[in-house]
């Protein structure tokens, strides 16, 4: 298949190395690529399960024609080799809790305003569900979107947890699993867009786009989500434990 026009030559390097390992573990079953926008910059937002899920993700949109701007987390852009592989092939570095935060957002801004795909994981990290449910996502994918004014495409993924497990450190690809991605219709945002983006209104954008991306995952899954979305910032209950660790997503806006 070509590649897409928006992709550069490292890109295209690099899809020509991960595509074919991606088929050798992996039978994709892509939906809803009609709801990709093909005339402007757009945010791709996706419920994240495992470290392998970006991945996943980047095939979905490549083989829709789209080259994506991944926001990844800064300490990866550290790493030999992968810091130069993300460096090229134009992704977004995201630093959490420092002074250089506000620069994911600018950079994301940028690339939306140029035309690009912005992909985002909006929960920031590996989800906490027990069930691989979506939970409450972080409030930067709507300060993102309300400030662009960008569509904001919700993407479910599943089936990607069974190549690497939530916490796993080795990939299982014999045989081959299936992975289902599919897009649905932009999120309504634009009844937001003139309200002074305060918490109410960032909560409330957030919210929309974890709720698109959850329908879309019941869906797939023939299942209902839980109805009280799994909550981080809550007290953990007597004996559970949380593991820590964050992913690629923008910061959360200042109080």
């Amino acid at each position: 298949m070509p590649s897409p026009t928006r992709s550069n030559r490292a890109y295209r390097v690099v899809a020509r190395i991960v595509r074919p390992l991606l088929f050798s573990m992996t039978r994709p079953d892509w939906h809803g690529g009609e709801h990709l926008p093909t005339d402007r910059g757009y945010i791709a937002a996706s419920n994240h399960m495992t470290n392998v899920d970006p991945l996943t993700f980047a095939h979905y949109l490549w083989d829709h024609g789209v080259a994506p701007r991944i926001l990844a987390k800064a300490p990866l852009f550290g790493v030999p080799v992968l810091a130069g592989v993300l460096r090229a092939t134009g992704q977004i570095p995201v630093y959490r809790n420092t002074t250089n935060a506000v620069e994911s957002l600018r950079a994301a801004i940028r690339a939306i305003e140029e035309g690009e795909c912005v992909a985002v994981f909006p929960e920031g990290t590996l989800t906490r569900d027990p069930d691989l449910w979506p939970m409450v996502g972080k409030t930067g994918v709507a300060r993102l979107a309300l400030t662009t004014r960008a569509p904001v495409v919700p993407i479910a993924q599943w089936g990607a947890q069974d190549l690497l497990g939530r916490y796993a450190k080795l990939l299982k690809p014999i045989p081959r699993k299936k992975v289902t991605v599919v897009a649905g219709p932009p999120v309504v945002l634009d009844d937001l867009y003139d309200r002074p983006q305060d918490t109410a209104t960032l909560r409330e954008a957030t919210e929309r786009v974890m709720a698109a991306i959850t329908a879309l995952l019941e869906d797939v899954r023939g299942e209902k989500a839980p109805e009280v979305r799994y909550d981080m910032r809550k007290p953990p209950a007597p004996g559970e434990r949380r593991p820590g660790g964050a992913h690629g997503t923008l910061p959360e806006p200042p109080a």
